[in-house]
């Protein structure tokens, strides 16, 4: 008779199934895991897109067109509209229409202007210099280079991001700690589960392969990719919010933040400004009165016949760019709830 194949330690095709179920397990697991870790690896990346291929200089004299690596402190170099800073630079000369966009670095949403003299003390607010990774605009000028590679405000903030210590995160720590109970009891019961084998006299494959089945059963081998299936999904959700999620295991962190420290306005929020109370004049004094808005629930308190009131609506009309968008219209329901009206529906309406 045809010898019959051994899967592992015994001949039954069971084994095979369940080798084959583990190993995919463990590699759709470390693929999500793998491409979702390669995206944050290429964050570092970035800053290389940052740097011009080449740059105009200055050198004894001479002007020509170097790679934008090759700069070192001291170099003359010509920048115009459109070019990207190559390295940290005090400005020498300048238009004076020319202008920085430091909002890759200090999150200023307008371009600042820039001038050969020294304006502040704090070097990110003076406006002689420019500085790695901002564009210039508009204008025109000659700088010298002061800092170039890691010593530059950009490299430094980058080496600061990549030297940050790890920690573990609340969701590894829950999960570290559950490993090791499951873990403990599993490999508890199959040791004592073999040694009843042999004491009752099991065969030794049949009682090995029992205690593996003891183990392998109190695992729940579907736990890691479960968990990496779900942060994933999340993560992409929030890349699509324009949120970048450098470790999938952040994305949990950020369920259990109780804080979170902002440097400016327009980091965290939507640059959208919303009146929810004016203040004017009234015969009693001033009056602070709720405006209509989300933050208010839809709720107007201020008396629009108001002589003073009108001058502020005249006030507020002629000093601002803003521009109306329909779909921020919000209506108060009969049931006292507020919901946002629909574009047609606001068009519909007479104003």
């Amino acid at each position: 008779p045809p010898t019959p194949r051994r899967y592992a330690l015994e001949s039954s095709e069971d084994n095979l199934y369940l080798g084959i179920v583990l190993v995919t397990v463990v590699m759709v697991t470390g693929i999500f895991s793998y491409f979702q870790n390669a995206k944050s690896a290429n964050l570092m990346d970035s800053f290389a897109s940052m740097l011009p291929p080449k740059v105009k200089t200055v050198r004894d004299g001479t002007s020509d067109e170097v790679l934008a690596q090759n700069l070192v402190p001291g170099d003359i170099v010509n920048v115009e509209g459109g070019d990207l800073i190559p390295a940290d630079l005090r400005i020498l000369e300048c238009s004076d229409n020319m202008c920085i966009d430091n909002s890759a670095l200090t999150g200023e949403s307008e371009p600042q202007k820039r001038k050969v003299i020294c304006t502040h003390s704090d070097p990110l607010e003076t406006q002689n210099l420019a500085f790695f990774g901002t564009q210039v605009p508009e204008g025109s000028a000659r700088a010298v280079v002061i800092s170039t590679g890691d010593k530059t405000v950009m490299g430094r903030i980058a080496k600061l991001a990549m030297t940050t210590k790890t920690e573990q995160t609340p969701i590894n720590k829950e999960l570290h700690h559950f490993i090791i109970i499951i873990s403990s009891i599993a490999i508890t019961l199959g040791i004592i589960f073999l040694i009843l084998g042999f004491v009752i006299g099991t065969e030794i494959v049949q009682n090995l392969v029992f205690m593996i089945g003891i183990i392998v059963a109190n695992v729940p081998e579907g736990l890691l990719a479960t968990v990496t299936v779900c942060l994933t999904l999340t993560a992409k959700r929030m890349h699509s919010k324009k949120v970048l999620v450098k470790n999938l295991e952040g994305v949990e962190t950020l369920g259990s933040t109780s804080c979170i420290c902002s440097d400016k306005t327009g980091t965290l929020t939507q640059n959208i400004m919303t009146v929810a109370q004016v203040v004017y004049g009234e015969e009693q004094g001033c009056a602070s009165r709720d405006a209509p808005s989300s933050f208010t629930g839809g709720r107007k308190t201020y008396d629009s016949d108001c002589t003073s009131f009108k001058r502020l609506m005249r006030c507020a009309v002629l000093n601002n760019v803003s521009t109306f968008n329909e779909s921020s219209k919000w209506a108060l329901e009969s049931d006292g709830e507020t919901r946002r009206v629909r574009p047609r529906e606001a068009r519909a309406k007479p104003a």
